[in-house]
């Protein structure tokens, strides 16, 4: 199973919301994803959002085309004053 953290400015800006982004497997449902990443992370998931990318065909400067694979995104909002460690920045 693929749980993989989105680690960019706009993700953890929003981690500081309470909202931690991460890559899964297009096969997961919202529960099994709610269950998941509280099992992992031992934290208490109160929502879970979902978003489907399709499969992109980009051009490289060469001229070559290269396949981005389909993928699935899954924004989730933790309970109040909880955290997940792994998006914390240091100031």
């Amino acid at each position: 199973m693929k749980l993989e953290p989105i680690l960019t400015e706009k993700s953890l800006e929003e981690a500081k919301k309470g909202k931690y982004s991460f890559w899964i497997d297009k096969g997961l449902t919202k529960s099994k994803i709610r269950k998941t990443i509280g099992d992992v992370f031992g934290v208490t998931v109160k929502k879970v959002r979902t978003v489907n990318f399709a499969q992109e065909i980009k051009k490289t400067y060469l001229g070559r085309k290269k396949i981005i694979k389909p993928r699935k995104k899954a924004i989730v909002t933790l309970a109040e004053k909880e955290k997940i460690d792994l998006f914390e920045t240091k100031k």
